[in-house]
């Protein structure tokens, strides 16, 4: 079955952009151009999108998976981040509840700590202030007794009570793929593994991008009016094909998470605490998993897969052994890891701790715009200014475009009649899968992981049933089927990492499946045996990187 976002309808979706030129053609597959690409096609604009990647593949993968509101930004006295940010985070659940939802997250509070009990408390008022935080979402103060009754693990010494409040937790990724897929729904043409190699001109204004389809090495010439470069960690790459890049350049920042087991580490609990350096850690549980991270290390080089070294390792080991004394976590005990790289904006004198997290603007001689900095939460709001800016030397030129659109719009699998009928509308998939002869778990899987779009999934119910793979189950392999043709994974890799999260989350699941899933995507894309064997190496390797990923420090 081949869907409208289906990896072998690439040569198409090429050949289309390469004979219609477009108003916008993005570069970059992240949360920042995935948010651009809706905004603009939602206004009226016709869009084409590129990544040299998967969707996603950089910073928007690799994040510490939480739309929040910035509570530390406060520390920074950055109140208007604050204000937009926070509000935002709650535009982002209403319009996808089945990737980002409500998470109380637990701030304990020590004698020597950062922060102390009224400092806490002020800020966490500001906070439920500035972010627009819903009056039944309002933070509480809790007492020692009570901090400990939520981890009981905790270290007990000088502590003196914590802030109780709310985050939202997200799947990054997975966040991506569905604004990509609703802006693919309203006519946006977007690619993957398609690597922008050089820029032509007109009268000194940029007019055309050459472009090569990883896939097949083929070169395709593409034309635009408004060319975004929109590449997080790659944007300074990308100005250079352009011009010289003069005045203020990204500065790099690495962040680390490692992945243990609940059994390790019994945290039932989201918790935000101080390491021994005096960085700010966060643990949160997800399936059975807990998580940590993040760290922030100033680095030159952009990389297209980091790794995690020893020492970075060790690091978030030790902060969990300070704030847990009864748990000896170890490098050993880590399942995964994975490492990004955050686009933050050079200030001569700052170190990247204290950079700011707001995105900003760069406008080129010859017409191309980048764009960089900014937070995960704030995508929409980002991509609306981008959009504000090309669109407003048309006005009073007889061209007329919409104002942004994207507050009102579900992102593909948003549609469950808003975020407080979520839950029901689960029960109801539910039921519906359990009349396929699904078990409740592996029914409600599929509608959590993919919203409204479920009811597409189930359409695979047939075809599903005559693959003979026996270790996937057959909700599995709707899944699967579903996300080849509807979410454009070429890749094994592009479904355990960026569609599913498993190979971070859940790798006895990846190793008990992954040739059953090789074989489905080998009839399904007709690979020869050299690309069989590229494609299961690509996937040992990511393997490798996420699991064994140490390396001298």
């Amino acid at each position: 079955m081949t869907g409208l976002f289906s990896g072998v309808r690439r040569t198409e979706i090429l050949g289309s952009l390469m004979k219609q030129p477009v108003d916008i053609l993005i570069i970059g597959g992240g949360i920042t151009g995935a948010g651009i690409a809706l905004d603009a096609v939602s206004r009226g604009l016709s869009v084409g999108l590129v990544d040299m990647q998967d969707f996603a593949a950089g910073t928007s993968s690799r994040s510490t998976k939480l739309v929040h509101g910035g509570l530390r930004y406060l520390q920074q006295y950055e109140l208007a981040l604050v204000k937009e940010i926070g509000r935002e985070r709650n535009i982002v659940y209403e319009l996808g509840p089945h990737v980002t939802h409500p998470e109380k997250m637990l701030l304990p509070i020590y004698q020597d700590g950062l922060l102390g009990l009224h400092t806490v408390s002020l800020g966490l008022k500001l906070y439920d202030y500035l972010a627009g935080v819903k009056r039944v979402e309002h933070h509480q103060m809790l007492s020692v007794a009570e901090t400990l009754a939520l981890v009981p693990g905790l270290r007990q010494e000088k502590l003196l009570g914590a802030g109780y409040y709310v985050e939202y937790r997200t799947d990054d990724a997975r966040l991506t793929i569905e604004v990509i897929k609703e802006a693919v729904a309203r006519g946006v043409k977007a690619i993957n593994y398609v690597k922008a190699t050089s820029f032509g001109y007109e009268n000194n204004q940029l007019q055309t991008v050459t472009v090569e389809d990883l896939m097949t090495q083929q070169s395709y010439l593409l034309t635009a009016k408004t060319v975004i470069n929109a590449t997080g960690p790659w944007v300074d790459t990308i100005r250079t094909l352009d011009e010289q890049v003069l005045g203020k350049k990204l500065q790099l920042s690495k962040g680390i998470h490692i992945v243990v087991d609940q059994s390790v580490l019994p945290l039932h609990q989201a918790i935000y605490f101080d390491a021994p350096d005096k960085r700010m850690i966060f643990a949160i549980p997800r399936v059975g998993k807990v998580y940590l991270g993040t760290t922030d290390i100033a680095v030159t080089t952009v990389e297209s897969n980091p790794r995690v070294t020893e020492a970075e390792q060790i690091y978030l080991c030790d902060c969990v052994k300070a704030m847990f004394p009864e748990v000896r976590l170890s490098t050993s005990d880590i399942e995964s890891c994975f490492a990004g790289f955050r686009p933050l904006i050079s200030i001569a004198g700052k170190e990247v701790v204290h950079l700011s997290r707001h995105d900003e603007i760069w406008n080129g001689p010859s017409g191309l715009i980048s764009i960089a900095g900014g937070k995960l939460t704030g995508y929409r709001k980002m991509a609306e200014k981008v959009v504000d800016q090309l669109i407003r030397p048309y006005k009073g030129k007889g061209l007329r475009y919409l104002k942004c659109q994207t507050r009102q719009i579900p992102i593909s699998g948003g549609a469950v009649g808003g975020a407080h009928q979520f839950e029901n509308y689960i029960r109801k998939q539910v039921a519906l899968g359990m009349t396929l002869g699904m078990p409740t778990v592996e029914a409600e899987m599929l509608a959590r992981l993919f919203g409204s779009n479920v009811e597409k999934v189930f359409g695979y119910h047939g075809a599903a049933k005559q693959l003979e793979q026996v270790h996937l189950s057959v909700a599995e392999r709707m899944m699967l089927l579903y996300c080849l043709a509807e979410e454009m994974v070429m890749t094994p890799v592009d479904f355990f990492r960026r569609r599913t999260g498993r190979l971070l989350f859940d790798l006895s699941w990846v190793y008990r499946v992954k040739e059953d899933v090789l074989q489905i995507m080998s009839a399904y894309f007709n690979w020869r045996t050299d690309e069989m064997t590229k494609f299961q190496t690509q996937l040992e390797v990511e393997i490798e990187i996420s699991t064994t990923a140490i390396i001298p420090s």
